[in-house]
């Protein structure tokens, strides 16, 4: 008997783990034959394997959730894995992987590793949080100011704005890097 086996990288397991813990669901779709379903999901800690699927098949796995209307990400560093990224809603790369993952993925993981994932994760919820904050504050400023501004409380309060006003610096976000 022959087997021929592509070793999983040894920090898979310590990168799936926080995604677990913030109640993300980890799935591996794979190529491989059925028989090593069980001990990938052994050394990953993945909950789910889903073994023998081909690159159409794996973006078939992603859409799968999209019709629910969970926002998939997928993670792929080969050219079997080009299409499932590209039909994720966040597509992701490793960045040793093959430039056409790179390519059609939006985010590339610099490292060869899936550590970098959480990281990816936390820094975008920061940044959208910043982002709808920032929105809010101009729309609230915009709602209040333009009018005022433009004289509506002049004649009861003689209440002006500089157009100064509109240059100052409101609130200071530090850097999330």
């Amino acid at each position: 008997m022959l087997a021929i086996a592509d070793p999983l990288r040894g920090t898979s397991r310590a990168a799936i783990a926080p995604l677990s813990a913030r109640g993300l669901d980890a799935v591996m779709l794979t190529g491989d034959h059925r028989h090593t379903e069980d001990a990938v999901e052994a050394v990953a800690g993945t909950p789910r394997v889903v073994a023998e699927v081909l690159p159409d098949g794996k973006a078939a796995e992603v859409r799968r959730p999209q019709k629910a209307r969970h926002v998939v990400a997928m993670v792929g560093d080969g050219i079997n894995d080009a299409p499932a990224p590209a039909q994720a809603d966040v597509g992701l790369a490793i960045g040793t992987g093959t430039d056409v993952a790179v390519v059609t993925a939006g985010v590339a993981l610099v490292r060869g590793d899936l550590h970098g994932l959480a990281a990816a994760i936390t820094r975008s919820r920061r940044t959208m949080r910043t982002k709808r904050g920032n929105l809010f504050r101009a729309f609230f400023y915009n709602v209040i100011g333009t009018p005022v501004a433009a004289g509506v409380l002049y004649p009861a309060f003689r209440l002006l704005l500089s157009p100064i006003l509109a240059s100052a610096p409101w609130h200071s976000v530090p850097s999330p890097w």
